[in-house]
């Protein structure tokens, strides 16, 4: 149904993103948002309608739709799955200005920004972000959660692990594979594959610390 309502998870300035993501595109209403303090605006017109304990009364009330709009990947992958399960249909927020592969594969709750460009036959998993100017080459793999920053390009065959995060302009060289709940510093050049649940930063990348014991 053209212009159905869709809830807006989170009030922060990821959603501020999203919420112009969606009016842009033009095939949804933005019912309101949830947020920490259960009151206000967000870009000064779209109403926080309570924190997240409305989403229920919310679906009752007919919105049907939800975006997870939380920056934080593995919060955003968590209410991701809780939207679901209480009966939302999470829908994907794109750029009209991103171009995308027709042999591209998109998961659910994805955000994809303004310039970013997605290539043949790549994936791109549940709750992922692919922000503002990214390139994702051929056959790239982005699990769910993953967040792929500002400027960023992944050479073809990147495998990009659960809830990791890539900084702002990470240059990752053909066919690495980045582990889950990374975390790659901005400006860094991927010359070789990353661990699971480590920090790596410069160029090449290098493993600076453990980020879970």
């Amino acid at each position: 149904m053209k212009n159905e309502p869709v809830v807006i998870i989170g009030s922060g300035g990821h959603a501020k993103v999203v919420i112009e993501l969606i009016r842009a595109e033009g095939k949804f209403q933005i019912a309101g948002c949830t947020g920490l303090t259960g009151e206000g605006f967000v870009l000064g017109d779209v109403p926080i309608l309570g924190t997240d304990s409305v989403l229920r009364s919310v679906l009752a009330g007919g919105v049907r739709k939800a975006f997870v709009a939380i920056g934080d990947n593995h919060l955003r992958v968590e209410l991701l799955g809780h939207a679901t399960e209480i009966g939302f249909e999470p829908i994907n927020a794109i750029s009209p200005s991103a171009v995308i592969s027709p042999s591209a594969a998109l998961g659910k709750g994805i955000a994809i920004m303004a310039g970013a460009v997605i290539n043949a036959s790549a994936y791109i998993g549940d709750g992922a972000i692919i922000n503002t100017n990214v390139s994702v080459d051929h056959d790239c793999f982005l699990s769910n959660g993953a967040h792929i920053c500002p400027g960023s390009a992944l050479a073809g065959n990147v495998r990009v692990g659960i809830e990791s995060f890539l900084g702002t302009g990470t240059c990752v060289v053909p066919g690495v594979h980045i582990g889950n709940r990374a975390i790659i510093g901005a400006g860094s050049v991927v010359v070789r594959d990353i661990p699971d649940d480590v920090t790596a930063i410069g160029a090449p990348a290098r493993i600076v610390s453990k980020t879970r014991m």
